[in-house]
């Protein structure tokens, strides 16, 4: 996972909204091609209407509470740190590390429960992890024994032993867009860290120049593995493809400190896999991270909001709590937080990729659920606010933010106050565009009559005595 860097004409000003488990940044890539796919481009359209999804990291090292994957990377960077406990020597570590799999028996799970609560919070599409860098298979594939349905895994006697076909199932039939999650380079494959050299660090331990019958081998078995996901699984929507190291060399920006740590080809051969993927899944939405071309759809800051609107479809990834993975007694953000987190981004034209990680029991801690039951009081009563707008100058304006209806007939002012506790003041005044007439104002939420008053493209709106009632914002709605 990662930061992105600036697109052609819009610096990427990054407001941090965590500093733990800052794995790597994504730069947002250079050169955006956008697609001419009429399916892709209807796909894509119908993903930014949704404004509000659910990520889940999810493997087997929620056993150990740590973060995922990483650890296995020879990299001396305090967020891969590896506990003593677990392990003396770095081998001694992976063995132990790959041993999780005979433990893993998440006897919990309910992808329904899931479902429910992130719906009724208002998420609209899910991405989860079918395989991360670790190499370890949350579906049932026929590449490697290192997977969730394999035998050595207790969870396997389950008849929800296949989570990726249970959650896909699940979250497809509440009306989510469903999202393949997958790591395009895989630590336990020893066509890509081949035992016969030490890994270095996150990328491939050889020259694939040099030993192009073992690369080969390597971009098969990815091959195999996404065409059983786009095949095997109903319709998948979105194809998001982590681990941008693995590139074609000549894509390389040196402007971005972890690229430059790409010393060798790693070209995944991405037109055959967009080719099978578009194939199998026709107008599916393929992120290949961090790499530009027609197979970056749209682009994925993590952990971070873009100061401005950017002028391409681009998707905020940021954690519940501090952690990608689940870590025990994470600090999980308040509900204000998250709310102030997506009107920020719903104004400036993105998507919120929430994570929430489940735990090794197979379920997500119990204030997660009480962040999403206050997310989904506040989302009844101010949804049309939110899905299907776009952005609207001025965009911002101090505390205030900006959405509009993709027809242009209704703009939505939502206020925040990121200093305490929220309480909507007794007035507001804020500009609106020169061309928009307003002919009606209403507070989302609220029943009274709301007096308002217009002095060229200004608005003033005094806010009556309910607006004790307003937790988190107060979002002005008028139409014209």
């Amino acid at each position: 996972m990662s930061i992105h860097q600036k697109t052609k004409a819009l610096i990427l000003s990054s407001l941090f909204l965590s500093n733990a488990f800052f794995s790597q940044a994504h730069n947002v890539s250079k050169g955006y091609e956008k697609p001419t796919d009429p399916l892709v481009v209807q796909n894509l359209e119908e993903w930014q209407d949704l404004k509000f999804g659910l990520f889940m990291h999810w493997g087997t090292y929620s056993q150990w509470g740590i973060v995922e994957s990483w650890s296995l990377c020879p990299e001396d960077e305090s967020w891969t740190q590896r506990k003593p406990e677990h392990g003396e020597t770095y081998n001694e570590y992976v063995k132990n590390y790959e041993n999780l799999q005979t433990t893993f028996n998440p006897s919990q799970f309910n992808p329904q429960k899931w479902a429910d609560a992130t719906k009724r919070a208002g998420m609209k599409y899910v991405v989860f992890t079918t395989k991360h860098h670790d190499g370890f298979s949350m579906f049932d594939t026929q590449q490697t024994d290192y997977k969730i349905t394999s035998s050595k895994t207790p969870f396997s006697k389950s008849p929800k032993a296949d989570v990726t076909k249970e959650i896909f199932n699940t979250f497809r039939k509440d009306g989510f867009k469903i999202g393949a999650y997958f790591s395009k380079p895989d630590w336990h494959s020893n066509d890509y860290w081949w035992s016969y050299f030490p890994p270095k660090d996150r990328n491939v331990n050889y020259d694939p120049k040099k030993y192009p019958e073992r690369w080969a081998n390597f971009k098969k078995f990815t091959l195999n593995q996404l065409n059983e996901i786009t095949s095997n699984y109903g319709k998948i929507d979105i194809l998001w493809l982590d681990g941008g190291w693995v590139r074609p060399f000549n894509t390389i920006d040196p402007g971005v400190e972890w690229q430059r740590t790409i010393k060798v080809e790693q070209d995944i051969d991405m037109d055959k896999i967009g080719a099978m993927a578009r194939n199998n899944q026709p107008g599916i939405i393929i992120v290949d991270r961090t790499v530009p071309g027609k197979w970056e759809n749209y682009v994925t800051p993590e952990q971070a909001v873009p100061e401005q609107p950017l002028s391409i479809p681009w998707e905020s990834c940021i954690t519940m709590g501090d952690s990608f993975s689940y870590v025990p007694n994470d600090n999980y953000k308040s509900s204000q937080k998250i709310i102030e987190t997506l009107i920020k981004i719903i104004s400036r034209g993105g998507n919120y990729l929430m994570n929430i990680a489940p735990g090794p029991n197979g379920d997500y801690d119990a204030v997660v659920y009480e962040r999403l039951k206050e997310i989904s009081g506040w989302m009844e009563k101010n949804q049309s606010a939110v899905f299907a707008t776009r952005t609207v100058a001025p965009f911002h304006e101090g505390d205030l933010y900006y959405t509009k209806s993709k027809d242009g007939k209704t703009i939505n002012v939502f206020h925040i106050d990121e200093q305490s506790n929220y309480q909507s003041p007794s007035d507001l005044s804020f500009s609106i565009p020169e061309d928009f007439k307003p002919r009606s104002v209403k507070i989302l939420g609220l029943s009274s009559k709301v007096q308002w008053k217009q002095k060229g493209n200004r608005i003033q709106v005094q806010i009556p005595d309910e607006r004790r009632q307003l937790k988190y914002s107060t979002v002005i709605q008028i139409k014209q």
